[in-house]
């Protein structure tokens, strides 16, 4: 890889890992009600790639179920998880999506799993338990849950996603932010009363994290991601990705001093090496499913 396009993704893969720090800012310093500041976040990708909306590709059913599960359903569970849970660990649970991907590979594209990749899912899984253990036993926060359950929906998008053809980054971003922002604006104004005001009282830092979150982290680095991809093989690019939840477990122990010991060091090691086992094997989705897990982390 030549050094200008490894610099490249480095600066993408430390975008990404700012925003799990800027969205714990904005709904956990700033209170800013989770489902608004992902309408509201959406709204700007929306804004920003409205001129690559058409021709929409087609089943659009599909496209649009796509980009709610990988819009909307990823983003908004991942923020009302933040409110209570750190961005390291949701980073770090976060991976679980990985496995789940490949899982949902064999069931909905018939790809085959041998021991390599079972090993990754095996250790993947395993830290991710670790990382949400203690010594009283296995618990887990409300907001992992809600985390787990991001990564989950990222997953089945992306598996449907592999069985569409000729969707461009841009016009994907486009479909992600309409089809995101109509049902999370409804769902705040049904859940979140007040949640306008909400955001005026958190004023310019709120509306500055949603500009970053929606033009710089998803437009900006993602597509950024697709050049990359398109210029190299995929199982080069991937591995290198895991740089993001490095970059977020330093951001967030640097930045919002989450804790980090002995336990939290061997769980992260040991997802992590699943998920590269995992990203060095060829299938079909994960190179997207790294980018939108990274993005989304």
């Amino acid at each position: 890889m030549a050094l200008r396009d490894f610099g490249l993704l480095v600066l993408v893969c430390l975008v990404w890992a700012s925003n799990n720090i800027v969205s714990k800012f904005a709904v956990s310093e700033l209170a800013s009600p989770p489902l608004f500041y992902a309408a509201v976040r959406f709204a700007v990708v929306a804004l920003a790639t409205f001129p690559w909306l058409f021709p929409a590709p087609r089943p659009r059913w599909r496209l649009i179920a796509v980009a709610l599960l990988m819009g909307g359903g990823n983003f908004a569970l991942l923020f009302i998880g933040l409110k209570t849970s750190t961005p390291s660990a949701a980073a770090v649970v976060g991976q679980l999506g990985v496995p789940i991907t490949t899982l949902l590979s064999v069931l909905m594209l018939g790809e085959r799993v041998r021991w390599r990749r079972a090993l990754g899912i095996a250790l993947t899984l395993g830290g991710a338990l670790l990382v949400i253990w203690n010594p009283r036993g296995l618990t887990i926060s409300t907001g992992l849950l809600f985390v787990v359950g991001s990564a989950f929906t990222g997953s089945l998008g992306a598996v449907m996603m592999k069985q569409m053809e000729g969707v461009k980054p841009l016009q994907f971003q486009a479909w992600v932010g309409l089809a995101s922002f109509v049902p999370l604006a409804a769902l705040s104004a049904l859940l979140e009363p007040g949640q306008v005001q909400a955001g005026m009282r958190a004023g310019w830092p709120f509306l500055a994290a949603a500009l970053y979150s929606g033009l710089v982290v998803s437009v900006g680095a993602h597509t950024a991601y697709y050049f990359l991809i398109q210029r190299y093989e995929a199982n080069l690019i991937s591995p290198l990705t895991l740089m993001t939840p490095l970059a977020t477990i330093g951001m967030g122990v640097a930045l919002l001093h989450d804790p980090f010991g002995p336990r939290m060091a061997i769980g992260t090691t040991v997802a992590l090496a699943g998920v590269l086992i995992i990203a060095l094997r060829r299938n079909q989705v994960a190179p997207l499913l790294l980018a939108i897990r990274n993005r989304a982390q």
